[in-house]
């Protein structure tokens, strides 16, 4: 961010210095446009030295990135109709081995056939193999081939609002596109996304350009890793409106390991519903000085929970030394 600010600054100096040249004549002269023209160039190769970071990511990124086909026919109790689906995915190394990991929605129900994947050197191959975890849209692919290229993953632990991102994908059919952004917001939970939902939700919010077609895709930091993989919008008229979430890439390789080492995921649970709705106010009249906690209303019969001193409406304040 300090780069990026010292650039602006810098471009808007060396812009109010040229309006100076500029404003007491009307039209320069040839000796005065080629001076404007000398500076220009010299901050156009300040600014191509600074920006030189984002193509080397994009640079690094591509040979990783997956475009995928998808043909299917769905029936609607009435007539058969061939559906395509286009997508992305990212080739990561899982148990010593390179997998694609791309969201469920873009195979779910595809034959291997008919899921074309088209890498970024020109080969096409149809997956040998595919696992699926319908709680988190995701889904890994294996296939057979040679000197694939896999993207190094990054820690979305540490990602925070206003750190810069690219997203890269198929938007629209329009295979490894890149598009710039910063981390909007981290933590989004509740979103009712497709036609099923998602159970689990902790989703990274992103004002990188994520239209259709890019999902599966990564969304990768300025040291060239995946952090997430783009998965939805929310949009009025279907394209992209700014507002684009992800998987957290922590959170995707948890759920690719399991499947492709156990073939399903395991999952722990508390059995505890807590309320995602607790405002400050509920707080300040449990007695709290602020906004703090996590309130439990219900407890899951035969559950962890259950069998300790759980109740309905305690506030949870810490957990394992963790403040909440």
């Amino acid at each position: 961010a300090a780069v990026h600010l010292t650039m602006v600054f810098g471009l808007l100096a060396a812009s109010a210095a040229a309006d100076a040249q500029i404003l007491p004549v009307s039209r320069p002269t040839p000796e005065a446009r080629n001076k404007l023209y000398d500076a220009l160039a010299r901050d156009a190769e300040e600014y191509e030295r600074r920006n030189n970071i984002l193509k080397r990511v994009a640079r690094l990124t591509r040979p990783t990135v997956v475009h995928i086909d998808a043909s299917k026919v769905e029936e609607d109790g009435i007539r058969r109709r061939r559906v395509q689906e286009a997508g992305s995915g990212v080739v990561v190394e899982l148990a010593g081995k390179p997998y694609i990991i791309t969201n469920r929605h873009v195979i779910e129900g595809t034959p291997l056939s008919q899921i074309k994947l088209e890498f970024s050197d020109g080969r096409k191959l149809n997956p040998n193999r595919i696992w699926t975890d319908k709680d988190t849209d995701l889904a890994v692919m294996q296939v057979e081939a040679d000197d694939l290229v896999t993207a190094r993953l990054g820690d979305s632990d540490k990602l925070e609002i206003g750190d810069f991102v690219l997203a890269m994908g198929s938007p629209f059919g329009l295979s490894h596109s890149v598009t710039y952004g910063i981390i909007s917001a981290v933590g989004r939970r509740d979103l009712s996304l497709g036609r099923e939902g998602l159970r689990f939700q902790n989703f990274i919010q992103t004002d990188a350009a994520i239209n259709p077609g890019n999902s599966g895709g990564p969304l990768i930091n300025l040291k060239g890793e995946v952090v997430g993989i783009n998965t939805a919008i929310a949009s009025n008229g279907g394209g992209s409106e700014g507002i684009g979430f992800t998987i957290p890439v922590n959170m995707a390789k948890v759920i690719a390991e399991q499947l492709v080492t156990d073939g399903k995921v395991t999952r722990a649970f508390l059995g505890v519903h807590l309320d995602s709705q607790f405002s400050a106010e509920a707080a300040a009249r449990a007695g709290l000085s602020s906004r703090q906690g996590a309130r439990v209303t219900a407890i899951t019969p035969n559950s962890p929970a259950s069998r300790s001193d759980f109740k309905v409406g305690d506030i949870i304040l810490q957990f394992r030394g963790v403040r909440i």
